[in-house]
């Protein structure tokens, strides 16, 4: 499937699960004919069993239900919780699960990192926020800095037929996709929604769609005149995303990273700052955001073009997981995302500054060499990884989301 610029949609940006969950939430009580989810993570807590209870209740008065979580960032749902919703008729499928290994997750490469919703066909929100309590201020200092969007308008038709593809390749096949966009398509009037948003939906995959994430990345800040801001939980991007940062600083163009100061995952940090002394040194400001962990993967350039969605910048997510972004090009929303970035650069970063850094040495030099030339290599060397094909697995009633009755994926 294609990826292609719609016009006029309306876009809304949502902060953390404080925005997000109560408007998804609203959204699938307001549903008529359909729900589809599809997150990394899905935990039992009082988001997760809040979500649950907002699914039953929309199955329960006959809305088609479809969930798919990921088999490694949702590995232990209890049996109450599956038969639940199974018993109402939600569709739960968890993909490319695998069984622990001396209680270990080992399954840990080419995930399915989308996080989407789509109502009706008619109202889609993508982003990076997980269904977990720990996207909420009140789960405490590791509480997650995140974002989402809610779009109504042309672009929700592509978002729609994206996630019926996926749960048709899961097993249900070509004619039954066909029917259900027959069966769920939103009228015309129904579709339209006010607004002025050039909207594209990206995706990454293993197959077809390698790069297409990274590559609009790189169009957009080589196109950048004055500003570029870049906010991302997971920073090790590839040389030549660095490379094209880099080139905008030297020309002029105000170029800021907002990163982890406060990581959920230390090595994280550690990551990111081997890259800090290359990126400096061309001009690019560097903030580190430590309220608490960021997980946020947004980005703006000039006065128009922005994105939000899952993708990080690391190898994971620019040559191995399945990830989902939308693209925008509207001023309006660019100016709202710019404001709450600000605000996070002012309120809770610390800049860091040569200062900061430790001073350069010999096995500095040796070991920033290889760092970085491994940077520009490895999405190719993604490439030989051993084949896989992963799989979408139903839960049924009665079985953990680890196991289930396999179908075979394409996604």
């Amino acid at each position: 499937m294609r990826s292609r610029w719609t016009t006029g949609n309306s876009i809304e940006l949502l902060e953390n699960g404080e925005s997000f969950y109560p408007r998804v939430f609203e959204a699938i009580a307001n549903a008529e004919r359909e729900v589809i989810i599809e997150t990394f993570i899905l935990f039992e807590d009082k988001v997760g069993e809040a979500l649950r209870d907002a699914m039953l209740a929309a199955a329960q008065r006959g809305v088609k239900v479809d969930v798919m979580v990921d088999g490694f960032g949702s590995p232990d749902f209890s049996h109450e919780f599956v038969d639940s919703l199974t018993r109402a008729g939600v569709k739960v499928r968890a993909f490319d699960p695998g069984s622990p290994v001396l209680g270990k997750r080992v399954n840990l490469l080419r995930r399915m990192h989308r996080k989407i919703v789509v109502i009706d066909g008619v109202l889609a929100f993508v982003g990076g926020i997980n269904f977990s309590a720990d996207h909420l201020a009140d789960f405490g200092p590791k509480a997650k800095q995140d974002y989402a969007v809610a779009l109504r308008g042309p672009i929700v038709n592509d978002i729609h037929r994206f996630v019926l593809h996926a749960i048709a390749a899961g097993g249900k096949g070509l004619r039954w996709f066909r029917r259900r966009v027959e069966a769920t398509a939103p009228d015309v009037q129904a579709a339209q929604a006010p607004g002025n948003a050039d909207v594209l939906f990206v995706t990454r995959d293993n197959r077809h769609h390698t790069n297409d994430i990274e590559r609009h990345y790189r169009a957009a800040i080589r196109s950048a005149r004055h500003r570029i801001i870049i906010a991302n939980a997971y920073f090790f991007p590839g040389y030549t995303l660095i490379r094209e940062m880099r080139r905008a600083a030297r020309r002029g163009v105000d170029v800021r990273l907002i990163l982890q100061g406060e990581p959920d995952m230390p090595i994280v940090k550690t990551a990111a700052r081997m890259l800090y002394h290359h990126l400096l040194h061309a001009g690019v400001r560097i903030y580190e955001y430590c309220d608490r962990p960021l997980h946020g993967k947004v980005a703006l350039v000039d006065d128009i073009w922005s994105t939000v969605g899952s993708s990080n910048l690391d190898p994971l997510s620019l040559s191995l997981n399945l990830e989902a972004n939308v693209v925008i090009r509207d001023k309006a929303f660019n100016a709202v995302l710019a404001e709450r970035l600000s605000h996070l650069m002012c309120e809770s970063c610390t800049q860091i500054e040569h200062q900061h850094l430790d001073d350069w040495s010999g096995w500095r030099l040796v070991r920033s060499f290889f760092i970085f030339h491994l940077m520009r290599w490895y999405p190719s060397w993604a490439g030989w990884l051993p084949p896989h094909a992963p799989k979408v697995e139903r839960v049924h009633q009665g079985q953990p989301a680890s196991r289930g009755a396999t179908q075979t994926d394409a996604a």
